[in-house]
């Protein structure tokens, strides 16, 4: 992001007299970002400070840093002993069978990256703070987990069921969730961006400041979700069902709406899509009408 912001495609907010440049991020942890580039090395923070690094480090793309907070915080909770009931080389040592299930089962904290867990069953299991990335969980079963703060950074989730599931603050940007049932989940806070969720099944769901921007959400249904507050800037919402859904306080800047079923939504806001239109859409009431772009 920073390469990005200072390669001179981009207009920067700079003061006039001392070239200074404005980012609007907490300044608190701007130093561990710019220590963490300088040297590799991951700060010795408290959890809670752990979890705003992280939000810094996603904002800027450092995909070293996030790993390697997770890393500390899966060692921090493994000398906790969080009680896990099956360490990663027992989890290996099943998913060799034909079936598995961890139906219920405690695996808090485990770093289960970049294993092929295709078909498992871990409906009801304890999954906070598992460390998901890169690993390869199509059409895995995830009904009514405690997942909060789990990382699924780009791993592939194709068809997983979500529904009622617990994933509050949970990284999911760039995973591949298409056709993904995640009805009636929490995603509070959650991080999308960038995430594949092409027909995904999203009615019902708690969005509330959820981060989408730049996400896939061709074809997906989002009748009765809530979306306060959450970021969906840039995001593909083409063909998406919108119907009804309050779109008060929705980022939507940028965002694709073509042939989108927005009948009855509401939203505030007026002007709410530029871009790769070379028009903006005005909406003069409160209330969209359904309309396609062509």
């Amino acid at each position: 992001m920073l390469a990005a912001m200072f390669s001179g495609r981009h207009t920067l907010c700079q003061d006039s007299e001392k070239g200074y440049v404005f980012v609007d991020r907490d300044g608190k942890h701007f130093r561990h970002i710019l220590n963490w580039l300088r040297d590799g090395v991951v700060p010795t923070l408290t959890d809670s400070g752990y979890s705003e690094l992280m939000r810094e480090a996603e904002y800027y793309q450092l995909l070293g840093l996030i790993e390697g907070i997770s890393s500390v915080l899966n060692k921090r909770k493994e000398d906790d002993d969080l009680g896990a009931e099956l360490t990663r080389t027992d989890i290996i040592k099943c998913i060799q069978s034909e079936r598995v299930r961890f139906r219920g089962v405690n695996l808090s904290g485990l770093d289960l990256s970049k294993l092929d867990l295709s078909f498992v069953d871990f409906s009801f299991a304890c999954l906070k703070s598992v460390f998901f990335s890169r690993a390869n969980l199509q059409c895995a079963k995830f009904r009514d987990v405690d997942a909060e703060g789990s990382i699924f950074h780009n791993a592939t989730l194709r068809e997983c069921e979500f529904t009622g599931a617990n994933l509050r603050g949970a990284l999911l940007a760039g995973a591949n969730l298409q056709s993904a049932n995640l009805q009636d989940a929490c995603l509070i806070d959650c991080s999308f961006c960038g995430a594949d969720l092409r027909s995904a099944h999203l009615q019902t769901a708690d969005l509330t400041s959820a981060n989408l921007e730049g996400a896939n959400l061709e074809g997906a249904n989002l009748k009765g979700a809530k979306l306060s507050n959450a970021n969906l800037k840039g995001a593909n919402l083409q063909r998406a069902y919108l119907r009804h859904v309050n779109l008060r306080d929705t980022h939507l800047e940028g965002a694709k709406l073509d042939g989108a079923n927005l009948l009855g939504a509401i939203r505030s806001v007026r002007y709410i899509l530029e871009g790769p239109c070379s028009r903006k859409i005005k909406v003069k009431s409160n209330e969209y009408k359904q309309f396609s772009l062509t």
